[in-house]
């Protein structure tokens, strides 16, 4: 039996109530399969949090979470109660950074009934690798004067070893898909940091001769997202560019309410943290109508971190037979409730056993 210790962070908004959705899943996953568990641990960490305590986390958080397996986020931020930079970076952006979680990845893919805004999407299935701890997210920088004057300035950060080690998780991964990885540069116009990673990108793609590579500058790259998606395996990128291209990968699948995504520590010395890349959406808070798939979704990634890939390979199965029955939420056209998806995908587990 392989026990897994999950600390469960609903966070904001439609977090509280997908993060309870997928939980069900996982546990109706375990009881199907009977060769794993999981012992989940629900922390508060929030906007609402913020309010009452002054802080996302208490100052021994990080201390409460490291000797967990995994960390399972729903939604981070509240714009009406805290503002973002406070919230992500209190909360979000501190667990990648302190628990080195630094490799991002993102998958997109067509869904089976689920409408993607392109007219032709061409069944695309590809992943976007992110570099997640420096880049243009690096927090060096700062403002100088005052008025007219003012000045602000924002350096971007890139390390060799940072940047090697997201490329050859790339390749890694792309050996075990289609054999292809696509860089995203844009080096004809941000003069040091990215021929750089133009040059270690090279370097790198000496040592998996077996797998195919290009090299696109990210504005094209977007631009393909839309038009030829079905193009494309594995891309590795920048913090700033992976987030844009993810969030297309999103769009184009018809929805973010359906998107997933790992947070990665690679060296084992603290939990990964899988999260869905949709937002706290406070438009639709209480209404029960919030899509739990990119939720469900990220529990299967988490499942493949965990060893667990047959799994996963099959929660991922059973979630395209749902929505491939039009049983969805109506942010994808559908008329179901949260409660009403989750319920047909643990029925759908339960009947493999």
């Amino acid at each position: 039996m392989n026990k897994f210790k999950v600390a469960t962070i609903p966070g904001d908004g439609v977090g509280k109530e997908v993060v309870p959705a997928a939980k069900e899943v996982l546990k109706a996953v375990s009881e199907v399969h009977g060769g794993l568990s999981f012992e989940f641990t629900d922390f508060p960490y929030s906007c609402e949090y913020y309010l009452e305590n002054g802080v996302m986390m208490p100052e021994d958080g990080l201390e409460k979470l490291k000797n967990f397996d995994s960390i399972f986020l729903g939604a981070v931020g509240n714009i009406k109660l805290v503002p973002d930079h406070i919230s992500l970076w209190g909360l979000l952006i501190k667990l990648r950074r302190e628990f080195e979680q630094e490799i991002n990845i993102r998958p997109a893919k067509v869904l089976s009934g689920v409408k993607s805004p392109l007219v032709n999407p061409k069944d695309f299935d590809l992943i976007v690798v992110r570099e997640n701890s420096e880049g243009e997210y690096s927090e060096v920088g700062g403002r100088i004067f005052r008025g007219d004057n003012e000045i602000a300035i924002q350096n971007n950060i890139f390390s060799r070893r940072g940047t090697e080690q997201a490329m050859r998780y790339a390749f890694e991964l792309a050996s075990k898909r289609n054999k292809h990885v696509t860089s995203a540069t844009k080096s004809n116009g941000i003069v040091h940091s990215m021929p750089f990673w133009d040059e270690i990108f090279k370097d790198v793609s000496k040592d998996y001769p077996e797998i195919q590579t290009d090299s696109q500058h990210i504005d094209a790259l977007a631009a393909f997202f839309v038009t030829h998606p079905d193009k494309f395996d594995v891309i590795v990128a920048s913090n700033l560019f992976g987030d844009i291209l993810t969030d297309i990968g999103a769009g184009i699948m018809g929805s973010v309410g359906i998107a997933p995504a790992a947070n990665i520590n690679v060296n084992g010395k603290y939990p990964s943290m899988f999260e869905p890349v949709h937002g706290s959406a406070p438009d639709i808070i209480g209404k029960g109508i919030a899509n739990p798939i990119g939720q469900i979704w990220t529990a299967k990634m988490m499942l493949d971190h965990m060893g667990e890939g047959e799994i996963g390979a099959e929660l991922l199965d059973v979630i395209e037979s749902t929505t491939s029955d039009g049983i969805i939420t109506p942010d994808i056209s559908g008329k179901h409730t949260t409660k009403e998806v989750t319920e047909e995908i643990i029925t759908r587990l339960k009947s493999r056993a």
